[in-house]
């Protein structure tokens, strides 16, 4: 065995290492599988056969074969199909690893295998699972860019996924609240005739309510005596006043933005359509569709967020106007992951919209405290903090904290760049994230740029503090002399520490191509600094009909892989990850740095051999052979 190969080898067994992922080399430890591959030579001796490693994950069989060089990862005959000759089988991964996984399939209780063929080394490499049954057949499966798909927690639904071809539990819930965002627009719509600005409101007071242990909906009887927008209201104080929130300036400002549920005559009064108010009405879908169903309080997704983002696309455009642009929630569990982010931390989002930034840290955090509740209790009460200046959104925000239990709903009401930032440094903040407002910078107002927001944030953290913003990519090259200064300052104050490029539908419908920028608070960037710049287009989320963008089938796996290239667990080409100094008046974009580090294959280079000799004997039978030697055509002497 070359060096190569054994390169090869340790690396593929560091990445099921790192995956968590329990595996046997060169054969089983379960008996059963042992007993498959007793007879499973690839040579077809009828001797034992020892694929490089085999892992059971759940009820599925993991078979890996590994070849160092690149050319032998896979071999198809003229038809197109995995070629099982005794050849292709010893000299091909993909084709060893069919070959085993086929044996176990037929000669084991084990019908679920995967086989899995990888090639190169750690910065250049091809990983193609097959789904392999009892009856010879396979599936030939996408190329991943590790096994984070293959561990306990992800394998089932990568079986759903990509096997059965079935929608998963997430891809359900998300299609349920589309259908009714759009359901309830329809009721606002018709029965409490609201204007844009209020509808998120009644929803966000009504959800409220509904939290307030001492309501019901059945008090709902409008009968004139005591309204069902006072009833409501008053619930909605009560819930303030045991969530803590304070001080009753806040819980003030909050009941102002809730009063039309309490003023509008048209919700309080019964509908003959309906039997009942408008307001009764929208309370018990509410109840039904997403109180009661929606189990918002243990996760990380801000469902409540998703649902208003998607009912006020129906609000006559995207929601900019009011600006609802939410960040999806998988870039803020991204952010998380990018930064870190652990219990002892204190979070701020100085533009936090519906707090989804928020809701994603409180959940990571709680889950790293484990059972500790001393340890939740105070990430709740303390360790949460946003701002907001739209008032409509401030309400919704507090609404999606504090019906998570935040314990305090720590969000204000203000203009974030008005804030001293040595007072909101008072916070002590460790972490930032954030998604500013979009294209409001002008040379007439400069402090509008998204970049004027990320230097306010950055010097708002403690020292040593991490952020992570999500802006649009023009911000990145400092177009404008304003934004330029912005760029130098920064870096005479803290330290990038990379971009990455994300997917260019992010923000679905909005039309902006954004990058993650990541910075450390108050240490000034060192001119031998070496950044991250990330080509990270492809991140697995496509754009499906009539629902918007949703994480596709390959998600997790490039997450991973970005995530292991971020912290240095695993190198990448230079099409993915270029490491580079940068300076202040560089292009802080993957595309500014970027640099062809491929090494062509023996492939590549017959194919290159074979496209010249072409094209030169097609020259010449056009009697064009004088490009070749540097004479004319037909000269005479």
């Amino acid at each position: 065995m070359s060096k190569r190969e054994v390169k090869t080898d340790l690396w593929v067994a560091g990445q099921l290492d790192k995956c968590g992922i329990q595996y046997t080399p060169q054969g089983s430890d379960v008996k059963e599988i042992g007993e498959a591959l007793s007879s499973a030579s690839k040579r077809g001796t009828g001797k034992t056969g020892f694929p490089e490693y085999v892992a059971v994950v759940n009820d599925f069989v993991i078979v890996i074969e590994d070849k160092a060089d690149l050319g032998q990862h896979i071999k198809l005959t003229d038809s197109g199909i995995l070629d099982t000759s005794t050849k292709a089988v010893t000299d091909f991964a993909v084709n060893g690893a069919y070959f085993y996984a086929k044996h176990i399939a037929q000669k084991s209780s084990f019908r679920k295998v995967f086989a899995i063929g990888v090639s190169g080394d750690s910065r250049h490499h091809k990983i193609t699972p097959l789904y392999v049954d009892d009856r010879e057949s396979y599936r030939h499966l996408p190329d991943v860019e590790s096994f984070a798909m293959f561990t306990e927690q992800n394998i089932q639904e990568y079986y759903v996924r990509n096997v059965l071809e079935e929608k998963t539990d997430v891809e359900k819930t998300t299609e349920e609240i589309l259908k009714d965002a759009a359901e309830l627009h329809e009721y606002l719509r018709t029965y409490g005739s609201l204007k844009d600005q209020d509808k998120p409101l009644v929803v966000s007071g009504i959800l409220l309510a509904l939290d307030d242990q001492f309501f019901s909906v059945d008090n709902l009887k409008g009968d004139g005596i005591t309204t069902d927008g006072q009833l409501i209201c008053e619930a909605i104080q009560r819930r303030l006043k045991s969530s803590n929130v304070g001080p009753d300036a806040k819980r003030d400002k909050l009941m102002s933005e809730f009063a039309i549920i309490r003023t509008s005559a048209r919700l309080n009064e019964k509908d003959e359509k309906l039997g009942k108010t408008p307001l009764k009405f929208y309370t018990e879908f509410l109840k039904e569709r997403v109180f009661d169903s929606i189990k918002y309080k243990s996760s990380a997704e801000d469902f409540i967020g998703r649902f208003y983002g998607e009912f006020m696309s129906y609000s006559g455009g995207d929601g900019q106007s009011l600006g609802i642009i939410l960040t999806p929630a998988h870039i803020c569990e991204l952010f998380c992951d990018l930064l870190d982010v652990q219990p002892t931390d204190i979070v701020l989002d100085p533009c936090c919209g519906t707090a989804g930034f928020l809701v994603a840290a409180m959940h990571r955090m709680d889950y790293a405290a484990g059972d500790d509740q001393t340890v939740r209790k105070n990430i709740r009460k303390k360790q949460l903090h946003g701002f907001e200046l739209q008032s409509n959104m401030f309400a919704i925000a507090c609404t999606n904290m504090i019906l998570r239990e935040d314990g305090n709903s720590n969000i204000q009401c203000q203009d974030f760049l008005k804030q001293n930032p040595a007072l909101v440094q008072q916070k002590g903040a460790t972490i930032g994230m954030m998604n500013p407002p979009y294209s409001q910078g002008t040379k007439a107002d400069p402090s509008q740029y998204e970049l004027s927001f990320v230097e306010h944030l950055l010097d708002s953290l403690v020292k040593g503090a991490k952020a992570a913003v999500i802006v649009p990519q023009s911000s990145m090259t400092g177009k404008t002399k304003d934004e330029q200064h912005f760029k130098e300052s920064i870096m005479m104050h803290h330290t990038l520490e990379g971009v990455i490029t994300c997917n260019t539908d992010t923000f679905y419908g909005v039309g902006t191509n954004p990058v993650i920028a990541v910075f450390t608070a108050h240490e000034p960037h060192p001119t031998d600094k070496i950044c991250k710049f990330i080509d990270f287009r492809n991140d697995g989320y496509e754009v499906r009909a009539h629902i918007g963008l949703v994480e596709g089938d390959s998600a997790k796996d490039k997450k991973q892989h970005l995530l292991d290239v971020w912290f240095g667990r695993t190198e990448a080409p230079s099409k993915f990850c270029v490491e580079s100094t940068a300076q202040a008046d560089d292009e802080w974009l993957h595309s500014f740095y970027y640099f062809n580090d491929e090494i062509p294959t023996e492939a590549d280079f017959e194919k290159a051999i074979g496209d010249y000799l072409s094209f030169e004997f097609s020259m010449i039978m056009q009697n064009r052979e004088y490009l070749f030697t540097g004479g004319a055509a037909n000269d005479e002497a």
